[in-house]
């Protein structure tokens, strides 16, 4: 894979990757009719989620369609250029998400997060009022609705993590917006017997941003390290974005929600990882005073195991690729996850 990294292609590589179908994949849409549309689709995920989907479904007749605002006309060269279609769309505005094309299956990423703190109304805004008009358009389609761990609030850490019947204790305005828009998209679809699934998404790790990355970029600088943050899942992206596109057949009605991760990890053992891969030893915060009986936003993923089997990209490996990464000078988003958040204000 190093050889492959070069400077240049860096990002390119790096977004083929993440966009690689498997076979399970593959035969999970093409089991499915009709066209698919990916709303929300400029964010983080979405390019190679829409990517991913062109690459795996060989009826050049279906239609892969992308929708977002896409403030980079860099992302919509590179989705055309993948034979993905693109609109550009303000999902908050109820005219624009009425003209969109109908599809039988809807992949629902748009949102905000970042910022919740200094903007609450438009937090509600994205996550809420603008799921109404999806909900709304899309009812009849098979929907996969992206949503988060941070619905549950923090869990204890020792009873394994929050399992999807748990019940809901957001905690701060992105987390309850979070609620409103599963309730959104539930109450549409159980009204119009939609096929839904809630998608809740914890900590996926793509190498310009994410748990990994954030860890890693401390070890290299030789930031110490504060053990007094709770474990986390780690899912990759690419393992993320294949299992959201074969969701689209576990949809169901009534609507059905799955935690969707990997293994819960310590934040010293990612450290440690990173360190081997970097030929550094980490620091530490002395007296790290962490609680391995405490509080985390950390999920179950029994269900997801039993639904959606999948070998994920072992932790050794997703560390050394960060370390070369950063190394190699490739881009980062400089959106630190704040997984040591606890108080839900992002």
């Amino acid at each position: 894979m190093s050889d492959a990294w070069e400077v240049d292609g860096l990002e390119g590589f790096l977004e083929d990757q993440l966009s690689m179908p498997d076979g399970a994949t593959t035969e999970a849409l093409a089991a499915l009719s009709g066209d698919l549309i990916i709303l929300g689709a400029g964010g983080k995920m979405g390019p190679t989620v829409a990517r991913m989907a062109r690459r795996a479904i060989a009826d050049q007749a279906r239609r892969v369609i992308a929708v977002s605002r896409f403030s980079d006309a860099a992302v919509v060269e590179r989705l055309h250029a993948a034979g993905v279609e693109t609109i550009t769309a303000d999902m908050s505005d109820p005219r624009a998400v009425a003209a969109l094309p109908f599809a039988e299956n809807v992949v629902w990423m748009a949102g905000q997060k970042f910022g919740t703190s200094g903007d609450p109304v438009g937090t509600w805004t994205q996550n809420v009022v603008a799921s109404v008009h999806a909900a709304e358009r899309f009812a009849g389609a098979r929907i996969v609705c992206f949503s988060t761990g941070n619905v549950y609030g923090p869990s204890l850490v020792a009873d394994g993590g929050s399992k999807e019947i748990d019940v809901l204790r957001p905690d701060g305005e992105y987390a309850a917006s979070c609620v409103g828009r599963e309730r959104v998209f539930e109450s549409v679809a159980r009204r119009t017997g939609s096929p839904l699934l809630l998608y809740r998404l914890f900590y996926a790790c793509d190498l310009r941003y994410g748990v990994v990355t954030d860890v890693a970029l401390k070890v290299l600088r030789g930031t110490a390290i504060d053990l007094a943050a709770m474990p986390v899942n780690v899912i990759w992206q690419g393992d993320a974005n294949r299992l959201a596109l074969r969701a689209l057949g576990q949809s169901s009605t009534p609507a059905v929600t799955l935690n969707v991760t990997g293994p819960m990890v310590a934040v010293r053992e990612i450290a440690e990882c990173v360190g081997r891969a970097a030929g550094i030893a980490p620091r530490y915060v002395p007296d790290e005073g962490d609680d391995p009986g405490g509080r985390a936003l950390v999920a179950n993923v029994d269900a997801l195991a039993r639904a959606m089997p999948y070998v994920p990209l072992p932790l050794e490996t997703l560390c050394g690729q960060a370390v070369e990464w950063i190394r190699a000078g490739g881009r980062l988003l400089n959106k630190p996850t704040r997984f040591e958040v606890r108080d839900g204000k992002f």
